[in-house]
């Protein structure tokens, strides 16, 4: 495979660039690599003096940068230096990378601000065996294999067990190879298993799976020290307890006291120095080994040579043999017969003729072996499983009985306290929970990548041979137990029928004392390397900076120990220690790291399936279908082990995910998620285009045609509010802008316009896109936005605008012109156009209208878009207090009281609640208000285009003398004397007014000559849209003066251009004495139905 680099620039230190020949002898970080680069893609951006390279193709930057390339064969490149440097000098920064932890970066740096000579850090590089395999083996072995293995084996059953053990390993390999498909796909920095998952899943992913993770290592903390603290008291020091509760040395408030002494402890030792936990983990590690080791000899023991452990049943009830050595009611000593302890217990005295318990009267004892051995059968007795509520005594079922069924309520307390009873009850989901954290601890080697020789070679490899190995052990430990111990001592969890031993150390050789010290310093060592792990994890998500609130987290130390992070992980282990059980944390911690290893195959599926470019993994053992299989089996554990605890982990990461997306900083990561959602678009973009839209799924798509200021600021903020309130964060928006020259001129401009409109967008809080493009003229810009906005099936429907207020105050025609071809092209494009007048009059998305009337003036039928907009208005809580009333215009012929009728019938088909009223504008002659509005009208438009016509005079002008200038001195002599070539005519203010006072008396003249009034020569047609314009605004105005919005149909412009300039004229007499006013043209179709 071809390798792939990425282009970085580079560095120039030193003098005459000789450093940047050799590439410099300091390690250069990653993260300065691509800060770097950042760096390099923005260069193009600012402005070096675009005249001066332009002149000199080859100038360089500096006078260090000449000296450089003096005599070199890459002139060519010359200029490009700066951004794309020369591949030797990328190579060795690549080189040079070091992959230090960030504590220890931290305080080089720390060391360097201080003037104290940086002293370069050696970091020793690991291999497989050493760095990946043994971390992972330590991590994976441990308080679950020596404190309940067993007592799964005799509760589930050799094959139940089996099941169990099959299922969790099944699942961490699978798990495995994703990750070492992800780990193996470029640098894994400190973070280890969040690092990947954000880089692939994104931030909002990322952050949630990221806090399970560590919630899941920080309640592993807790498990190994209840573990630690369960082995202190019940095997080590059983007489230690500083509360009695009755005959449980290990009962729940010890245990709430020891291991918080324990948890400060072991917080203490982190606080002082991880490097004393790093230098006793090799203990730690030797002692797991050593318990392991003396298990296997001591089964192969049993095949000699049965240990001399023996079990006795009173009945078929199991006793705890801790207060009586013979199992026997009575015993002779020279020839004497004599009761023996068990008679003292059972019995009232220690008489023969006392009175004993009933169920000791009726039942024999039997005493068996608790190891029977390896060949001795005892494994087809323990293939299957055998569950108990809790309360119930431990019993063997092929040894005959006389039960009492009223035992339970007639023995008296301190009896039965003597049989051993399942302390919970049992089924097979609760095992699968408890015991799923003995198969955790996968990521060791992953966490460590920075530390490793070769992490793409080493990770996979140690990883997947220490979850095969550990598989191995675990399995074959349950055949073994099953094949070796008697079931009833299996099922015994804390070894009381045994003389207090733990059930596995009875097994061992040569003393169960190995199995106890062993399984002790294992468990303090997973509990150190717990509570050293999870602050670091804590402080790698604090540093992201992608929830807010966890940012004081991410200090620490001078040489970056996390010690905030630390405290906040034994608030929460000391929640686990609290609950002071074992089997209830379990389940707690397996419900995280199921939901972490869920996300870590989900990645790698992710990946492959999209088969993004930088998805190269040199791990090829990897394919979607088994990750999607570990995603199902991770999901299905979970709901196995405890459905409500499932519930509450996804609860959990559901809210973090959502307080990132909402809150949390935006990051770029380019993960899968995005590149997912890329397809996602892809294909709902092509289906939209297979149909056309359906009325029913028709809503206003909003291109936005906002305008710039000189500032490049958003001249009208409320024109963003409006369309916010008009689709109520629903459907496209596009919010642009046009600016006037080239692009390679106002390239920068339209960045800045850009990140402007983002800006006041998110002011609005509206959810859109933004674009401004650079067009050699409005109109021109415009145009092609209304053309080619969009992608696909996403592509506007409407444009909204705002109403240009100064075009009569504009020196030329040209915001009417633009205005005029925005309409007519919205017209041609099937599109519809809402024109706002007044937007900054608009209200804001903060304000409430307590009370108001939203208007709907129906001339003509557009579609149905006149009755949608105040409907989609209502919805939003700026409106949602103001009533829809709807007016329509009745003429002579028609009735008013049935299009009353017909319009409310109509509205009731639409599912709109609205007060209809018909408004009767009957035939009237043209008022003599009507005349003078046309004729100043028509005076204006002439007086406009005597204006352009001396602008393009004048521009003749100009260009005739600078041809003067430009010819021969001769040919200027020769043409001095000679009378001008052409009138020079320069139109001035006076000389306008000369011309109009002229114009209109030879106007007169000619009026007093015909003998006609002046405004019978207007042109009539402009006469009766001038006399609509006016009595429909009377109308208007006379109902809709005080309503918070007015919509009006807006009529198009004329088809031919020679009318065009009076349109606006039109509109403005219609919208006269109006405040808030939208005039809304429809796009040609249908946008609402009274069907469902």
């Amino acid at each position: 495979m071809p390798t792939n680099f990425t282009v970085v620039p580079v560095e120039d230190e030193g003098e005459g660039g000789n450093s940047v020949a050799s590439g410099g002898d300091k390690p250069i970080s990653l993260d300065k690599i691509f800060q770097e680069e950042e760096t390099g893609d923005n260069f193009q951006g600012l402005n070096t003096g675009d005249d001066q390279i332009e002149s000199s193709p080859f100038i360089t930057a500096d006078g260090n940068r000449e000296h450089y390339y003096e005599g070199k064969n890459m002139a060519l490149f010359e200029e490009e230096m700066d951004s794309t440097p020369m591949v030797a000098s990328l190579l060795n920064k690549l080189a040079n990378y070091t992959n230090l932890p960030q504590g220890v970066r931290e305080h080089e740096e720390a060391e360097n601000e201080e003037g104290v000579p940086r002293v370069p850090v050696m970091v020793s590089q690991m291999g497989t065996f050493i760095g990946v395999y043994l971390p992972c083996m330590q991590n994976i072995l441990g308080v679950i294999l020596f404190l309940r293995l067993t007592w799964i084996v005799g509760t589930a059953g050799i094959l139940g067990s089996f099941a169990i053990v099959s299922m969790c390993c099944i699942c961490t390999l699978l798990t495995a190879i994703s990750m070492s498909a992800i780990a193996t796909n470029g640098v894994v920095p400190a973070g280890g298993s969040y690092y990947m998952i954000s880089r692939s899943l994104g931030p909002e992913f990322g952050g949630a799976v990221g806090l399970c993770f560590y919630l899941g290592t920080t309640f592993a903390g807790s498990l190994y020290i209840l573990g630690t603290i369960e082995i202190l008291l019940l095997y080590i020091v059983p007489t230690a307890p500083v509360v009695k509760e009755g005959e449980d040395s290990a009962g729940p408030n010890n245990m709430r006291v020891y291991g918080t002494c324990c948890l400060l402890l072991m917080a203490l030792v982190v606080f002082v120095g991880v490097k004393y936990v790093n230098k006793l983990a090799l203990v730690f590690l030797a002692c797991v080994f050593l318990s392991i080791m003396a298990t296997y000899a001591g089964v192969i023991k049993t095949a000699i040579e049965p240990p001399e452990f023996t079990v006795c049943l009173l009945g078929n009830k199991t006793l705890r043999n801790d207060k009586f050595e013979t199992c026997a009611k009575t015993q002779e000593v020279k020839n004497i017969t004599s009761t023996t302890d068990l008679w003292s217990i059972f019995c009232e005295t220690e008489y023969p003729n006392a009175t004993c318990d009933p169920f000791f009267n009726n039942n024999n004892l039997t005493e068996i072996k608790a190891i029977p051995g390896l060949l001795s059968g005892v494994i087809k007795d323990n293939l299957w499983g055998e569950y108990a509520p809790a309360g119930v005594p431990i019993e063997k079922k092929n040894l005959p009985s006389v039960d009492d069924p009223e035992m339970e309520t007639k023995m008296p307390a301190d009896i039965k306290e003597n049989f051993v009873f399942n302390d919970i009850a049992t089924y097979f989901t609760l095992l699968v929970g408890i015991y799923f954290p003995s198969v955790t601890g996968i990521m060791a080697g992953s966490n460590r990548s920075g530390d490793l020789r070769d992490p793409q070679r080493s990770i996979p490899i140690g990883t997947i041979m220490a979850i095969l190995t550990t598989s191995f052990i675990y399995i074959s430990c349950v055949v073994l137990f099953g094949a070796c111990i008697e079931g009833v001592v299996l099922r015994d969890k804390f070894g009381l029928s045994v003389k207090k031993t733990p059930v596995i150390g009875v097994l061992a050789w040569p003393s169960p004392w190995v199995i106890v010290i062993g399984s002790f310093f294992s468990c303090c060592g997973a509990g150190l390397q717990s509570l050293t792990g999870a602050p670091l994890l804590l402080q790698a998500i604090a540093r992201d900076g992608i929830i807010p609130f966890l940012q004081i987290f991410g200090h620490g130390k001078a040489n970056g120990e996390p010690t905030w992070a630390l405290l906040l992980t034994v608030g929460i282990c000391e929640i686990g220690i609290l609950i002071a059980s074992l089997d209830a944390v379990a389940p707690i911690l397996s419900m995280f790291f199921l939901m972490c290893y869920l996300f870590v195959n989900l990645a790698c599926a992710v990946q492959t399936l999209l088969r993004t470019p930088n998805w190269r993994p040199r791990f090829k053992f990897y394919h979607w279908t088994l990750s999607f299989l570990g995603m199902s089996l991770c999901l299905s554990l979970m709901f196995i082990s405890s459905w409500y605890y499932a519930l509450v982990a996804i609860l959990i990461a559901g809210c973090i995910y959502k307080y990132i997306e909402y809150r949390g900083a935006v990051k770029e990561w380019g993960d899968g998620i995005r590149g997912l959602s890329l397809n996602a678009a892809r294909y709902a973009l092509i289906r939209l285009e297979e149909a056309p839209l359906h009325t029913k799924n028709w809503r206003p798509q909003l291109l936005v045609l906002c305008k710039l200021d000189s500032d490049l600021a958003v001249k009208h903020p409320r024109l963003l509010s409006f369309s916010t309130q008009l689709k109520a964060g629903k459907g496209l928006t596009i919010v642009c802008s046009v600016l006037e020259g080239t692009y390679m001129t106002r390239g920068k401009d339209a960045k800045t316009g850009e990140q402007n409109l983002k800006a006041a967008m998110v002011a609005e809080k509206m959810k859109g896109f933004s674009h401004v493009v650079v067009s050699s003229n409005l109109r021109d810009g415009f145009s092609l936005l209304i053309q080619s906005a969009g992608l696909g099936g996403m592509k506007h429907n409407a444009v909204l605008m705002a109403w240009p207020a100064g075009w009569k105050h504009a020196r030329d025609s040209l915001a009417r012109r633009n205005f005029i071809e925005t309409v007519r092209e919205t017209t041609a494009a099937h599109q519809a156009l809402l024109v706002a007048k007044n937007i900054d009059h608009f209200p804001g998305n903060q304000e409430r209208l307590k009370e108001g009337n939203i208007d709907v003036w129906w001339i003509v039928h557009d579609g149905g878009l006149l009755m949608l907009l105040p409907f989609l208005l209502s919805q939003h809580k700026v409106w949602r207090k103001c009533k829809m009333r709807i007016f329509t215009v009745a003429q002579m012929d028609d009735n008013s009281i049935q299009m009353k009728k017909d319009l409310q019938k109509f509205l009731y088909h639409l599912r709109l609640d609205a007060e209809v009223e018909v408004v009767e504008m009957h035939d009237s002659d043209i008022s003599a208000f009507t005349y003078e509005k046309t004729l100043i009208m028509e005076q204006r438009s002439k007086m406009l285009k005597q204006m352009q016509l001396s602008r393009t005079e004048r521009e003749r002008e100009a260009q005739l003398i600078h041809d003067r200038n430009t010819a021969s001195h001769s040919a200027s002599e020769k043409a001095a004397g000679a009378p001008p070539d052409r009138v020079h005519m320069t139109w001035t203010k006076d000389k306008l007014m000369n011309e109009k006072n002229r114009h209109r008396e030879s106007m007169g003249v000619k009026d007093m000559f015909n003998m006609k009034p002046e405004w019978e020569n207007l042109n009539q047609t402009n006469v009766r849209r001038m006399h609509t314009a006016v009595k429909l605004n009377e109308v208007v105005v006379k109902k809709s003066q005080n309503s918070q919005l007015v919509l009006l149909n807006m009529p198009g412009p004329p088809r031919n251009k020679k009318g065009h300039e009076n349109y606006m004229e039109f509109l403005e007499v219609l919208m006269d004495g109006l405040d808030c006013v939208l005039l809304v043209r429809g796009g040609g179709r249908e946008v609402i139905t009274i069907y469902s």
